[in-house]
Parts: C-alpha cells; structure tokens; sequence
C-alpha cells in the first residue's frame, strides 16, 4: 500500500509563515513528480505548485515569490514553504505524488492523495 500523510498546517495571522511537509510510504518504485493542491471552500481544487524527481518546480502566478516547495528524495518526502500569507490563501491542502509501483514496463504511474491539512490565514 502507498500512503502520503501530511502534517504542518494551522492557524497563523497575515504575513505569518507555515511549512507544510509530505511523507510517502509504502511500496514504492519511483516517483516521477510531487505537488501540493489546495481547496477553499465553495471553489474547485487547485495545483499550487509541483516538483519533479530532477527538482524541476512550477508554482501558479498568486504563489510565486511567497511559496517554495522542495524534496527530499530519500526520504520521498515534499516541502511547501509558505511565507507571506494572506487570506485568500486559506484552504486544505492535499500533497499529491505520482508514484509508480512496480518495475514493470506496463504499468503506469498512479495518482496519490494525502488526507489534506487545514491551512487559516486571519486576523
């Protein structure tokens, strides 16, 4: 069995800081790339940001700047660093992996969810 836990997220004010960290485990061959999607209430899940096993990351434009995200590859654990926090930015966040299975050439890569963690920005 594969499992993603996160853990990190909480309360902080306006401008506050918060890291966010990934944990797969299981049987795990590989993983072809790590993210973090966020989900506020009453609006679709988002991808906030992505990083590839060759560390390649991409953020979408609102995070840019403020959030970092970051892996340790032998641990197959992700990082979400987020500073300058605002409001809008409220939500839970769910760590998503790409991980394959197994070796063998014909089966592909399947999608991972974590359980998601609570993420409040307020005065």
């Amino acid at each position: 069995q594969v499992q993603l836990v996160e853990s990190g997220g909480g309360l902080v004010q306006p401008g506050g800081s918060l890291r966010l960290s990934c944990a797969a485990s299981g049987r795990i061959f590989s993983i072809n790339a790590m993210g973090w999607y966020r989900q506020a209430p009453g609006k679709q899940r988002e991808l906030v940001a992505e990083i590839t096993n060759g560390d390649k990351a991409n953020y979408i434009d609102s995070v840019r700047g403020r959030f970092t995200i970051s892996r340790d590859s032998a641990k197959n654990t992700e990082y979400l660093q987020m500073n300058s926090l605002q409001p809008e930015d409220t939500a839970v966040y769910y760590c998503n992996a790409k991980i394959r299975t197994s070796p063998l050439p014909l089966l592909l890569a399947g999608n991972y969810w974590g359980q998601g963690t609570q993420v409040t920005v307020s005065s």
